[in-house]
């Protein structure tokens, strides 16, 4: 099985801590890691901005990066729901659209991947504490992902998982939504967090360090005791 990382940029840039315990993770697994270090990015960002050309040339590299993958794991649901998504749309009737195809069925996001191509979900991880779980919109809406993560998570020795209010609901992030509507991101960050901190959690977790970004900032700028954590960095604590 030729497993082939993908670290998206902001994850490279930022926490490549959650990238190193990825592969830790998916080697308890028992699966050989393979990492491509000319890759780049998926080409999510240009393409929401609206520039599709800019955004076709690095989605061409992407393809040729990992063609001769088996799987390909990523960290993110947000690329990964990009990858399966969308660039059907862009190499629609191109000489690449087969290959695009075959494409959306070899990525995964990680928990994805780990309970249902592995089915395993237990890594002995040990966390002692409450957490809460966010499903971020493209986990939950573009990839289908919502009892995976909470299977993985149950499995970790010490951690006590509850629900918050309104769970489903967007955390604000949305890419450069976050920017051009700050005031709205904010509140919808705000409402998130006290959603969480109402369940009592010392930890707030998901799939998607995009959102773990925007909610760790609020939660920084008010001081707030609860900590967020990738799920990768969770299933790797411990050992």
């Amino acid at each position: 099985m030729n497993i082939q990382l993908f670290i998206p940029c902001f994850v490279d840039q930022l926490y490549p801590e959650t990238a190193f315990n990825m592969i830790k993770v998916l080697e308890k697994a028992g699966c050989q890691v393979q990492y491509n270090e000319n890759q780049t990015c998926c080409g999510q960002p240009a393409f929401n901005a609206g520039y599709w050309s800019e955004a076709k040339s690095v989605c061409t590299k992407f393809i040729k990066d990992f063609s001769q993958a088996d799987f390909i794991v990523t960290p993110s649901a947000s690329c990964a729901g990009f990858i399966k998504n969308y660039y059907t749309q862009l190499f629609e009737n191109s000489s690449l659209h087969n290959e695009v195809k075959n494409l959306s069925q070899q990525v995964f996001e990680l928990s994805e991947f780990l309970v249902h191509r592995l089915q395993v979900v237990d890594f002995g991880a040990t966390l002692q504490g409450k957490a809460t779980y966010h499903d971020s919109c493209a986990a939950l809406r573009e990839c289908k992902i919502k009892e995976e993560p909470r299977k993985l998570l149950s499995q970790v020795k010490g951690l006590e998982l509850v629900e918050m209010d309104d769970v489903e609901t967007c955390c604000g992030f949305g890419g450069t939504f976050a920017v051009k509507f700050e005031d709205i991101s904010i509140a919808m960050g705000e409402q998130k967090v006290d959603n969480a901190l109402a369940t009592g959690a010392e930890y707030l977790i998901s799939t998607d360090l995009s959102c773990l970004m925007h909610l760790q900032g609020y939660i920084n700028q008010k001081g707030i005791a609860i900590k967020t954590m990738h799920i990768a960095d969770v299933l790797a604590s411990g050992y």
